[in-house]
């Protein structure tokens, strides 16, 4: 007579060899597995991700060459390759600095957060003692081939060490000792230093990422409404003062662009907003072709940098353009949906900053070039002429990477 252990007992062994021979039967090949383990979903990292940032690499490489050949040639002693020899360097440094990163345990980096915080300043307040750039303005550090912007490792930082703040003091982010105070302390020193630059786009930047940060850490609504007040009184009080200068100088001829009549003031400040503006109004739904745009022979001032967008719109149409965006959109919807499935709260706000960064840059671009908002120098991701931001946001893409391996997705 058998008794009820027994009969458990050889029931989890009846359960187990069953178990076995399905796994035999699945089981697959050692070489295979080791083969796949590097872009397997929940072992390696995210193809799909990966994919997507080689795309706009690859079409924001070409399009920022059609777009400079013509300025590079005259401003450049006749090399129009000129800008393209250097982004691509940038883009082989970055995506090394990417493949680097994607290998790097992202949970290194929640105690090294006040330390990365601690460099962003060092190298804000460097800024500012050296010599002035062009314009009179502080924002690059030289470093021979390329120049350091200091703005680009505060958004990283920024980033990195409210995902720390938020992942250590979760349960106490909907009291303003843990949320509204080291968010006004952090954004407010940040933005006086680059007040100082003057930097007015990375100010702007910043404080998105900061309210975007302290929300999606637990900050409760109302104190964003609270935030939001504070910083209008602030900000009218140094237009009342004259504190806001510069940036008010950038606002002049503000939506004014197509109205302002020629040989004033107002024609010559809102020159390059203006040519943004034929450059998409020409373009129409089809575009004039790759390569085919007017507004870049010296009319559209520097398009390979902020305003590349303009002339993509010109070359691409309303439908080339619309693709991009929607690969934008694309890169962010996975970015977050990785982010969403880390194993742990740090790397699911880590995840979703540096993410939702990339979306912010590509709707106030788009914004600035549309003349929505004031002209400041705002560059699109992966598309812009420049090495520090490149290099950054490619090293950023790879920490997400890296958060991937470890992402839960297999359930999608």
């Amino acid at each position: 007579m058998l008794l009820r252990g027994d009969v458990n007992r050889i029931y989890d062994e009846r359960r187990r060899e069953k178990q076995e021979k399905r796994e035999r039967f699945f089981i697959r090949p050692r070489r295979r597995e080791k083969n796949a383990k590097w872009f397997s979903v929940g072992m390696g990292i995210d193809l799909p991700f990966c994919l997507i940032i080689l795309v706009l690499l690859i079409i924001g490489t070409i399009l920022m060459f059609s777009a400079s050949y013509a300025y590079a040639y005259y401003t450049q002693q006749e090399d129009s390759y000129y800008y393209l020899k250097r982004q691509i360097l940038f883009i082989l440094v970055g995506v090394a600095a990417m493949v680097l990163m994607s290998f790097f345990n992202y949970n290194k980096l929640h105690k090294a957060a006040p330390f990365v915080l601690g460099a962003a300043y060092f190298f804000l307040l460097l800024v500012l003692i050296l010599p002035s750039g062009e314009g009179g303005v502080k924002r690059w550090i030289p470093l021979g081939i390329f120049n350091l912007q200091p703005s680009e490792i505060a958004k990283f930082a920024v980033i990195l060490f409210f995902s720390h703040w938020a992942s250590k003091y979760y349960k106490l982010m909907q009291l303003p000792k843990y949320s509204i105070l080291p968010g006004v302390a952090i954004f407010g020193s940040m933005a006086v230093l680059l007040l100082f630059e003057p930097h007015y786009s990375g100010i702007v930047i910043i404080g998105v990422l900061t309210v975007i940060m302290l929300y999606i850490g637990g900050m409760k609504t109302k104190y964003l409404i609270v935030g939001a007040v504070v910083l209008a009184g602030i900000v009218l009080l140094l237009a009342v003062t004259g504190g806001l200068s510069y940036a008010m100088s950038r606002m002049d001829g503000w939506g004014q662009a197509l109205t302002a009549e020629r040989g004033t003031e107002l024609w010559d400040s809102t020159w390059q907003t203006r040519n943004s503006l034929y450059a998409i109004g020409s373009g129409g739904v089809w575009g004039l072709g790759l390569g085919q745009s007017r507004q870049k022979f010296l009319y559209l001032p520097e398009p390979q940098n902020d305003f590349i967008f303009a002339i993509v719109v010109e070359e691409l149409g309303l439908i080339g353009a619309t693709i991009i965006l929607l690969i934008f959109a694309l890169l962010v919807w996975r970015g977050i949906t990785l982010s969403l499935r880390a194993k742990d709260r740090f790397g699911k706000l880590l995840g979703i900053g540096l993410t939702s960064q990339i979306g912010v840059q590509v709707v106030l671009n788009i914004l600035v070039i549309t003349d929505w908002l004031p002209n400041t120098g705002i560059s699109l991701p992966f598309f812009s002429y420049g090495g520090s931001s490149l290099i950054m946001l490619l090293a950023q893409m790879g920490i997400v990477l890296s958060i991937s391996r470890t992402a839960n997705i297999e359930r999608q």
